[in-house]
């Protein structure tokens, strides 16, 4: 049997654009002689649809395009994820071959955990599908369906399948691939039968999918595979006999327990037609972590502001090292005539954060304009010197400073149609070492989910892999600060990088307690102090730009912690 793996970029509710990109898959699918052609999870739709799917007209609309693309596969077949409307919504696959809609297999395992809310939503699916077509048996999945060996996948093995074909929406975070695909391999040399899994790919708010198609053998083998974040149509062809020759050399499937007997769907269709070249083997190799982070990164800024119709971008440039990776990744992203830096000096500002910002600027060749803030806050303190009389200075005129900056960026973004890409880092959002309405301005937050520690790693990574300094190492080696009093620094109100990040994503990401971390080595004292912090700055964190998810247990959907909380971890 020919696969084709159509890994595809679809928009949320844009169902006739999805369709569109699922009809020109399937005729490129066609011309190399696919038998059968795998798209996403709920591709007609866009994943994930939210409350869009509380609407059974939304869900009726998708079922009609589906319609509509069966008309057309006349040649071998095709899996099309849809939201599907039967007196409740669920997650569905049209198996469509012969012009029509043959059968339909609904998703039996609904996440709802992490990101994940399926059980808002959907209803689960209650019996395995298989099909007949081109002399093999196919077992249809759903994303959740296989991550489990029973009971979909243990179904699909007893019922003898040569082939498992899995859609999804599986969305990324940092190392999860190759997770997945160690356990996809599993799930394949299991059962005996070849897998084909077919990921959605790119950004849709706060998340971002990966790719990473592949086609795995009945031994366990990976015979093809996509590459990340990008789009692609993986050809490959599947050995019925290999799968047959395992399932009676090591029997397995006679062990596992006989649920009902699942009769096959068998697929009325004609035959493919088959060029007489063979298929092409793609085994795209997998990339190193940090060009993983990174496109993944560039991916989000692609999307998000190209999806939601921004002509660019414009980044506050300090002359520091966050905001030259977000610019950086901006251009990497939109190109450099869409990203506008904006240098916003005070009286604190240093010549050399100025000049860094200029350097910055000219490496990657991207517009910069000057706006001195101290008429803007002397402004400000004139306005509130009554208010404020018989105090003292303090933090208070320091975040004058910051917001000043953002009612800049913001009066450019609605001048311009520019998006804001606000640059704080999972660092500081963490312990709330930001200003509301200040530096958290905008309306994304590429490095939300990048912790300092990874900010400077891809930094150096980028100038390595680009041969050259895209990010001017003297603000690479030069100590972080906020400039907003005399020579300050970031080490003044926190715990070193090295010591605070990795407090962070105990407590964040392991969900360790203080007693948990203090075992780990950490001094005690800064422990309190820092979980303190991360749990007092949770109505920050709400206020914020959303971000791109990189880590298994990001801010916003993945940790969803009470704003008034009197817990305390012990």
């Amino acid at each position: 049997m020919r696969l084709a793996l159509a890994q595809l970029n679809t928009v949320v509710g844009d169902i006739d654009g999805n369709a569109r990109r699922i009809r020109e898959a399937l005729a490129a699918a066609a011309d190399a002689g696919a038998d059968l052609t795998l798209l996403p999870e709920l591709a007609i739709a866009g994943y994930p649809p939210e409350d869009l799917l509380l609407r059974p007209r939304f869900a009726r609309a998708c079922r009609r395009a589906v319609e509509e693309l069966a008309a057309e596969v006349m040649h071998g077949a095709a899996i099309i994820g849809f939201p599907e409307w039967d007196g409740d919504v669920f997650n569905s696959a049209a198996v469509v071959a012969g012009g029509r809609v043959q059968a339909v297999y609904r998703k039996r395992f609904l996440p709802n955990y992490g990101v994940f809310d399926e059980a808002r939503y959907f209803a689960s699916g209650d019996a395995p599908l298989v099909v007949e077509l081109a002399g093999m048996r196919v077992g249809i999945a759903i994303c959740e369906d296989i991550w489990y060996p029973s009971p979909v996948t243990s179904d699909l093995a007893a019922a003898n399948v040569d082939l498992i074909a899995c859609i999804s929406a599986s969305p990324w975070h940092r190392g999860k691939a190759d997770a997945r695909e160690r356990m996809l391999a599993t799930r394949a040399a299991d059962s005996a039968a070849a897998l084909a899994f077919c990921n959605l790919v790119g950004g849709q708010d706060e998340l971002v999918f990966d790719g990473r198609s592949l086609v795995a053998d009945a031994t366990g083998v990976i015979t093809a595979r996509a590459p990340q974040f990008s789009d692609a149509l993986v050809i490959a062809d599947v050995d019925r006999d290999l799968a047959v020759r395992r399932r009676l050399r090591e029997p397995l499937g006679r062990r596992l327990p006989r649920g009902p007997r699942v009769e096959a769907v068998v697929l009325e269709s004609s035959p493919a037609r088959r060029p007489a070249a063979p298929a092409p083997t793609s085994l795209v190799a997998p990339p190193e972590p940090e060009a993983e982070v990174w496109e993944g990164l560039v991916t989000g800024i692609r999307d998000y502001v190209g999806k939601n119709g921004f002509g660019g971008v414009v980044i506050g440039l300090s002359g520091g090292i966050d905001s030259a990776l977000t610019a950086a990744l901006a251009v990497a992203a939109l190109g450099a005539d869409r990203v506008l830096g904006v240098s916003m000096p005070s009286v604190y500002t240093s010549r050399r954060s100025e000049d860094d910002a200029a350097t910055l600027a000219a490496a990657l060749g991207i517009e910069l304009i000057t706006l001195p803030i101290a008429d803007v806050v002397a402004a400000f303190e004139t306005v509130l010197a009554g208010a404020f009389a018989g105090t003292e200075r303090d933090v208070t005129e320091e975040n004058l400073q910051a917001r000043a900056r953002g009612t800049l960026l913001m009066g450019l973004s609605n001048k311009r149609g520019a998006l804001v890409l606000a640059t704080g880092n999972k660092s500081e959002m963490s312990v709330g070492y930001s200003t509301l309405y200040g530096d958290m301005v905008g309306g994304f937050a590429p490095l939300r989910d990048i912790s300092k520690t990874w900010v400077y790693r891809l930094s150096r990574w980028r100038n390595a892999s680009a041969g050259r300094e895209v990010i001017p190492e003297a603000t690479i080696e030069r100590p972080p600060t906020a400039e907003l009093r005399p020579d300050q620094l970031d080490s003044d109100s926190l715990p070193p990088y090295d010591d605070l990040d990795p407090i962070i994503e105990g407590y964040v990401e392991d969900e360790l307690d203080a007693e948990d971390l203090v075992a780990r080595g950490h001094d005690a004292a800064t422990v309190r102090r820092v979980l303190r912090m991360i749990d007092r700055a949770e109505y920050k964190r709400r206020q914020g730009p959303v971000g791109i998810k990189v880590t298994p247990r990001a801010f916003g959907k993945d940790r969803r912690m009470p704003i008034t909380n009197g817990y305390v971890a012990p």
